[in-house]
């Protein structure tokens, strides 16, 4: 399930409700959608990034400036992350982070094994909540309870969204994802 479907439309509702007004990303296919989304939307501010690390730097100063962040990543980047997450527990402040999952069902890529299946342990062993987005139908729900529990208790929180529900990447003849 989840192949072809929009996880990324009940993910924007659920990030609009609750507030977030800044997004920081390192674009990746499977958030192509949610990403566009929240470029559309004039409240929102969308910050591209060179590396991941910056997101949290940038959800720290959001926070201090008075506004909810989330960050948007793949799970490749989540080793970018480790030294910058120490940041949360000296500073309190809150940090959503939807990273779209690689490495997993029908993985194509053996370099994205590794970070794919360590990922959830990383950020947990970082001090992080994880929990996994594994149905379609549950991207807003989910986006929503990670979102409250992140802003209402100063944590951070991962919300990994499985490569099920965002579906089977591949290399078209020209080297194009289709």
């Amino acid at each position: 399930m989840g192949e072809g479907l929009d996880w990324g439309s009940g993910a924007y509702e659920a990030l609009v409700k609750c507030g977030v007004r800044q997004i920081a990303y390192v674009p990746d296919a499977g958030l192509s959608n949610l990403l566009n989304l929240c470029k559309q939307n004039k409240e929102m501010t969308s910050t591209l990034l060179s590396s991941e690390e910056e997101g949290i730097a940038v959800a720290a100063g959001a926070w201090l400036g008075g506004e909810r962040s989330a960050v948007l990543m793949q799970s490749s980047g989540v080793g970018n992350c480790m030294n910058a997450l120490s940041l949360i527990h000296s500073c309190r402040f809150p940090l959503l982070m939807v990273i779209t999952m690689r490495g997993e069902w029908r993985e194509f890529n053996p370099w994205q094994l590794p970070m794919g299946q360590n990922a959830g342990g990383y950020l947990q062993r970082s001090g992080c909540i994880v929990h996994r987005l594994i149905d379609v139908d549950d991207s807003a729900e989910t986006i929503a309870g990670s979102a409250a529990l992140a802003f209402e208790t100063m944590s951070a929180v991962a919300v990994l969204v499985s490569q099920k529900v965002i579906g089977v990447k591949h290399f078209t003849k020209e080297g194009i994802f289709d």
